[in-house]
């Protein structure tokens, strides 16, 4: 149930400049579905919705230890081949691994099984800590609330930082988490005083992207050690201050690349990296095109 309003609620034709897309639930057997918190969904769509859709996803089901039947597999299958999008959250990814999508390439899915799938898939790369994993015409998300980032970042993807981050204000989101994030925190929620210091010094990294921001600076603006921050921040974060102040670069200037007609070098400095050659580096590196291409794939209209 929490994988379909994941889905419904990103997908949601919101209008209001946003993309109105065409969402629907499938089945192989329409009708009333049981979910697994006991109350019924009717899913009016068969498996000939597949056939016109631009993106498929794979949501999580009860016996994903049993391969879905063949019919479902033939239908993720074609829908690859006519080059949709196919996507999974959680251990949906059972079901593309069961259809081949998955062999010779890196996914993920919940923690709790990756194991089982590495165990049963051995042609499947599997990346058990990461929040989601795109390889292009494939990808996969981890479990529960990673389904938010998996489809966020293919808003991000197919319709720039604007539009995803957009939805993600009105769903009271994180607007990017990378991929490589680890799924599991150790503490996911401030719990003591040093927490809500970090927080406070987060809050005011994003108002000083154009400074240096060295992980000392973060430090003793959270009265902590280098170490004592650095493990605090990968326990509340999942990641490193730097890969955090990154992501958060590169967030900031897709922003500004599709919103304004800045120079290039501009949003380099404005967003902390310093010349247009460091910022097209981490973009090329990052996002695979560099920011002048990028610009012309998602720039809107300003004014």
């Amino acid at each position: 149930m929490l994988g379909a309003g994941i889905v419904s609620e990103v997908f949601d034709a919101r209008g209001q400049g946003l993309p109105l897309f065409d969402f629907a639930l499938c089945t192989d057997r329409p009708g009333r579905v049981r979910t697994d918190v006991g109350l019924p969904l009717v899913v009016e769509h068969g498996l000939d919705r597949l056939a016109s859709a631009d993106l498929v996803i794979a949501l999580p089901w009860a016996d994903f230890r049993t391969p879905p039947a063949p019919a479902v597999l033939d239908a993720l299958t074609a829908a690859h081949r006519r080059g949709a999008l196919v996507a999974a959250h959680c251990v949906g990814a059972f079901a593309l691994a069961a259809a081949g999508l998955l062999d010779g390439r890196r996914a993920t899915t919940h923690w709790r099984f990756a194991g089982l799938l590495a165990e049963r898939h051995p042609d499947v790369t599997v990346a058990p800590d990461a929040l989601y994993v795109d390889e292009g015409s494939v990808a996969t998300g981890a479990g529960a609330a990673a389904g938010f980032d998996l489809c966020l970042h293919l808003l991000r993807r197919e319709y720039g930082a604007t539009t995803a981050n957009a939805i993600a204000r009105d769903l009271v989101l994180p607007s990017h988490r990378d991929g490589g994030q680890a799924q599991y925190l150790a503490t996911p929620v401030p719990e003591d005083s040093q927490d809500e210091r970090l927080s406070g010094v987060l809050a005011w990294a994003r108002e000083h992207l154009h400074e240096p921001l060295p992980v000392a600076e973060l430090a003793r603006r959270a009265l902590m050690s280098r170490r004592s921050f650095a493990r605090r921040f990968a326990a509340s974060t999942g990641t490193t201050p730097h890969a955090w102040l990154l992501g958060l670069r590169l967030s900031r200037a897709e922003e500004l690349l599709e919103t304004t007609d800045l120079p290039v070098e501009e949003i380099a400095r404005a967003v902390g990296f310093g010349s247009a050659a460091v910022l097209r580096a981490q973009f090329v590196r990052r996002r695979g095109v560099p920011p002048r291409s990028y610009r012309r794939s998602f720039t809107r209209t300003v004014g």
